[in-house]
């Protein structure tokens, strides 16, 4: 059989169109409901306790928008589109940006393990390490000097543990004083100078322009593995801290339900506001979950507990929102929770 010029030229510029649509990023970003994790399969306490339920992490997908999801986006629900400079800080690499993501997640562990270990009465102890730079902000003093991903140990040679040290030592500083600054760089010690500011946005701040994250370690008994693998952010700490404290236990904290629970977590066992949280009630219900913990924020009207409620409602989901502004009131609500199979019965 014989193909014609004209057909062959046809379906070349039909592949390159297509090819176009599903390749080339354009810049926007769309995020979207993601996956639901069975714990069970992230977090294992050494010789902790089953469940006949299970605990859940939810995600929401990110990605830079080609042209074919971008017009996806615009015609399915619960898919946002932002600029690219407003889905991650400016000037840093997806790479980058990733690493800082998984930062935050070992974050979200450690104190999901303090809380969690305390709570059952076993051992658990804080070690610092220093701070990592998340981001630098422009035309700041530290723009060009300090870069994203630097370790920082010492400021005037007094020793950095976690990111209140420097942000308090800073803070009390005057506009034009000039500060020192130990910093580990690709395995390298370097020692930078950096001029004190006022704030742009703010003159009756002064600082040098850099938002930090606090490197630390907490060592438990019994020991503890997570499996999270590229998972980033610190919006599982509660829901880590609750399986943890699960399998730590020799009560089924699930009652046998299916659990979902998200919030950054504190060292106090205080449960944060997240981003996407329309996205994750959605996640949820499409895997049959019972429960969904979500952040009350002490009952704002905006709060990401009234957002889960109002998309539950949306989409006509048999899931039950509950409201939590610490760990603790999530063990409460479980105490009281008649279990599955009695409830069945």
């Amino acid at each position: 059989m014989r193909v014609s010029k004209r057909s062959l030229a046809v379906s070349c510029i039909v592949l390159l169109i297509f090819l176009f649509g599903v390749t080339y990023e354009l810049p926007y970003y769309i995020y979207k409901p993601g996956m639901v994790d069975n714990l069970d399969n992230v977090v294992e306490v050494e010789g902790g306790y089953g469940s006949e339920g299970h605990l859940h992490l939810v995600t929401v997908s990110g990605g830079q928008a080609t042209p074919v999801q971008y017009i996806a986006a615009k015609l399915l629900s619960f898919h946002e589109i932002i600029p690219v400079e407003d889905a991650r800080p400016e000037g840093i690499s997806d790479g980058d940006y990733l690493q800082l993501q998984l930062k935050m997640m070992e974050g979200s562990q450690n104190a999901s393990k303090y809380v969690a270990y305390k709570a059952a009465g076993e051992q658990a102890e804080i070690k610092f390490n220093g701070v990592y730079v998340m981001n630098v902000v422009e035309n700041m003093p530290a723009d060009q000097i300090i870069q994203i991903g630097d370790q920082i140990k010492k400021v005037d040679n007094k020793q950095i543990q976690e990111a209140t040290d420097l942000t308090d030592y800073v803070g009390n500083k005057d506009a034009g004083d000039v500060i020192e600054l130990e910093i580990v760089r690709d395995d390298t010690t370097v020692t930078e100078t950096v001029e004190v500011k006022e704030f742009v946005d703010d003159d009756t701040r002064v600082g040098i322009g850099i938002q930090l994250i606090t490197d630390e370690e907490v060592v438990v008994s019994p020991e503890i593995t997570f499996s999270s693998g590229d998972i980033g952010g610190p919006s599982a700490g509660f829901i880590f801290a609750l399986e943890i404290y699960d399998q730590l236990t020799d009560e089924d904290w699930t009652k046998g339900y299916e659990i979902v629970g998200t919030g950054e977590i504190d060292y106090d066992g205080n449960v944060h506001r997240i981003g996407g949280i329309d996205k994750k009630v959605v996640a949820a219900d499409r895997e049959g979950i019972d429960f969904f913990f979500a952040p009350n924020e002490q009952g704002k009207a905006d709060s990401n507990y009234k957002v889960a409620k109002h998309t539950a409602e949306l989409i006509g989901t048999d899931m039950d929102i509950i409201p939590i502004d610490t760990f603790d009131d999530a063990i409460t609500y479980l105490e009281e929770l008649t279990p599955k199979k009695a409830k069945v019965k």
